[in-house]
């Protein structure tokens, strides 16, 4: 694939939407209806094409955190787009009165989506939903570590989805700046910062409006009065869910320094119950070697560099590394400077809540941020005093699942949002439409100007 080809791609969709720009109700539905048919009846062939890539993938890991939400994201869509696309009234100021507002959801063209590999259909179905709802064509560009899975879609897709309506395109490893660079309508990247700026900098080159979904390293905060039992079992879940290769994974945690043995026995405790060793089928591969190899040289720095390390599961197994609970870690490691995406889980102590704050200040807004307090006032105070893509109270993760809740960033880890309405938005161009009515109270402050005019004005800028 080369730039050429891309482009006349780019250009047969182009053409395709200037034949309708506006697809009915109806037509979107049949998209969609046709993008769940596609992953409903070809749930084997997907868990089995993704665990290929990443050498092993529990199928159960598959079917909850990619398979569901893609379902449950279409169902939804497809259950509300007839609101969605009724026109919004908005109100008129009484110096406009007689006529009337309100605002219209149009398409926006073609939009491009570039796919990381850590959740590659999900990460490809949820913004391809929400395109497809708001009227768009798509172009896919997959992750050059997905290639079974793409494979897999390449070959589905055109069975499901005309290739003027869905593209999916491989990469060998040098198509993605030249599929940044396209004069797309939108363009949805998620991955890494330092990628992303690259990604928003080729598409400023054609004005393309961006969708960053970027990471970060998202910090849990532990207060003191929430039971560190129950917390330490929550964080694990979410931490172990695809070994920890999850761009709002907890990368960090905040606890209070009276209760590291309860947290480290409290971890211990949950592996113990959940996975034999770590040969388990639960728990996934890393993604390549290269990437494994960068988790054990980032647990080696920063054992080199002074900090204590508890494996929290025995064995080993090939593709693998043992989550591991890494106290005492100097800011100057690795493990502290760069986000994660692995099962290693830093814990930084604190003595009071107020230093918990600071710290997550100290740093790049992240994607995600999670506390646990049952107190009301320490919510607020971590939401009021920090910045974040989104927070999650007494949990981690399930802020991404809920397809009421918009998902994305701010600051370093991204900017845009989508997911179920929020999404429809996102890939709309809300137009505003202002209707006159058979008297335009305009037609008072005309020319000539006089007396009766004065007063008019005098009323609109009374104090």
């Amino acid at each position: 694939m080369n730039q050429q080809q891309l482009n006349q791609d780019l250009s047969r969709m182009q053409a395709a939407f200037k034949q309708q720009t506006y697809p009915t109700l109806q037509q979107r539905k049949y998209h969609l209806d046709q993008l769940l048919v596609l992953i409903l009846e070809n749930q084997s062939a997907i868990i089995n094409a993704i665990s290929e890539d990443f050498g092993h993938r529990s199928s159960h890991e598959t079917q909850l955190i990619e398979i569901f939400p893609s379902i449950e994201g279409i169902r939804y869509a497809l259950k509300h787009l007839k609101k969605w696309l009724k026109p919004q009234r908005r109100g008129v100021s009484i110096w406009h009165f007689g006529a009337s507002n309100s605002v219209v959801a149009q398409p926006l063209g073609v939009i491009g989506v570039i796919v990381p590999w850590n959740y590659p259909l999900y990460l490809a179905i949820g913004p391809l939903t929400d395109a497809l709802a708001a009227g768009n064509k798509a172009m896919i560009k997959m992750s050059e570590l997905s290639p079974h899975l793409t494979k897999l879609l390449i070959d589905l897709m055109p069975q499901y989805l005309a290739d003027d309506v869905v593209s999916i395109y491989a990469d060998d490893g040098d198509l993605g700046s030249l599929f940044s660079g396209l004069a797309f309508d939108h363009l949805v990247f998620t991955g890494s910062t330092n990628t992303g700026r690259k990604v928003m900098q080729a598409a400023a080159a054609n004005l393309t409006p961006v969708t960053l979904e970027l990471g970060g390293k998202s910090p849990v905060i532990i207060a003191k009065d929430y039971p560190i039992k129950l917390a330490a079992e929550r964080i694990m879940m979410g931490k172990l869910f695809n070994a920890g290769q999850t761009c709002v994974a907890p990368d960090y945690i905040l606890l209070p320094k009276s209760q590291r043995q309860a947290f480290i026995d409290a971890c211990l405790a949950y592996c113990k119950k959940h996975y034999r060793d770590l040969s388990d089928e639960s728990i996934s591969s890393i993604i390549s070697s290269d990437f494994l190899a960068r988790l054990h040289e980032i647990l080696e720095d920063a054992e080199q560099q002074g900090a204590n390390t508890t494996p929290l599961i025995s064995g080993e197994s090939s593709g693998k590394i043992a989550p591991t609970l890494i106290f005492d870690a100097p800011a100057t490691t690795t493990l502290m400077q760069q986000e994660i995406f692995g099962p290693l889980l830093p814990v930084v102590e604190y003595e009071e809540f107020a230093e918990a704050i600071a710290y997550v200040n100290q740093h790049e807004h992240p994607l995600a941020l999670y506390v646990f307090s049952k107190q009301q006032q320490l919510q607020q105070q971590v939401i009021q005093q920090t910045q974040a893509g989104g927070v999650c109270i007494n949990e981690v993760l399930l802020h991404v699942a809920q397809h009421e809740l918009p998902f994305g960033g701010v600051g370093a880890s991204g900017m845009g949002h989508y997911h179920g309405y929020d999404g429809f938005v996102q890939f709309s161009k809300m137009l505003p439409i202002f209707k006159q009515g058979q008297f335009a109270a305009i037609s008072l402050m005309q020319p000539p100007y006089n007396k009766f005019t004065d007063l008019l004005i005098k009323l609109m800028t009374r104090g």
